[in-house]
């Protein structure tokens, strides 16, 4: 009896010992969990966000530029380009739907030539089909894009430390972050669209003449424009985070106060 009256009060205290520590461990991190809970769908939110930012940076299919299959020739012409690098692509006519008068989609099989763009070296403009290359917009575009990154990464970082060590003025920090990466994004797409109406109007004088061309945005665009939107929301939501309880929620009488 004395032995297992000992082992009982000895295990007693381990478990009011382990009970002190969790207390103290919550204390710490000072997020309940339903809000932690919460913290963390928007963090998921937000990993979708990125993905699709840094699949839209870092890929080349921002525009397509197809020429007219009315050549007289069994092959045709296309390109497709971001923010880094360009392809030009020589295709079988026979390959390109019935239906379509250009050449392309961009993704069909031919004879690839991919080059990145010299303007973030050398400081030259590319040219294609005959047309060159505003190398001040696109730089615009792709600093935006870099900026958007690395303030989406440090929203990451916010988040990570919120849950990781309860400090919620953080949420602030991430929600302003995801939201100003959105915005980014929006804007290098925007000055994206501007740089491909400048090539298409900056025609070379030297021969030979260039072909008529037909653009089309790309899924590239899609992923940055679904990323900007993703992260927008995710800002939004961390933002509610932040804000107090609702004022009428205090109105609402609980169940155990009312009157027998």
């Amino acid at each position: 009896m004395m032995w297992s009256s000992f082992f009982m009060q000895e295990e007693g205290r381990r478990r009011g010992a382990a009970g002190r520590r969790r207390a103290r461990g919550q204390r710490r991190s000072g997020l309940a969990p339903a809000r932690e809970g919460s913290v963390k769908l928007g963090l998921l939110l937000t990993a979708v966000g990125a993905t699709l930012a840094v699949l839209a940076v870092g890929t080349e299919f921002w525009v397509e530029l197809n020429t007219y299959k009315a050549n007289g020739s069994a092959i045709c012409d296309a390109a497709h380009l971001g923010l880094w690098k360009m392809c030009t692509r020589r295709l079988w006519q026979a390959d390109v739907p019935a239906g379509r008068e250009t050449c392309g989609p961009a993704e069909l099989p031919g004879e690839a030539n991919c080059t990145y763009f010299k303007f973030f070296t050398t400081g030259e403009n590319a040219h294609i089909f005959q047309r060159t290359t505003k190398k001040e917009v696109n730089l615009a575009a792709a600093v935006m894009a870099v900026l958007a990154l690395a303030v989406m990464a440090l929203g990451c970082l916010s988040i990570i430390m919120v849950l990781s060590k309860g400090a919620e003025f953080l949420l602030r920090v991430g929600a302003f972050c995801f939201g100003l990466s959105g915005l980014l994004l929006l804007v290098s797409l925007e000055v994206f669209r501007h740089s491909v109406k400048a090539l298409l109007q900056r025609v070379g004088p030297e021969p030979p003449p260039a072909p008529a061309l037909a653009y089309e945005y790309s899924w590239s665009v899609g992923c940055g424009l679904g990323a900007s939107l993703v992260l927008l929301l995710a800002g939004g939501c961390f933002l509610l985070l932040t804000l107090p309880p609702w004022p009428w929620g205090s109105l609402c009488p609980k169940q155990g106060h009312r009157a027998a």
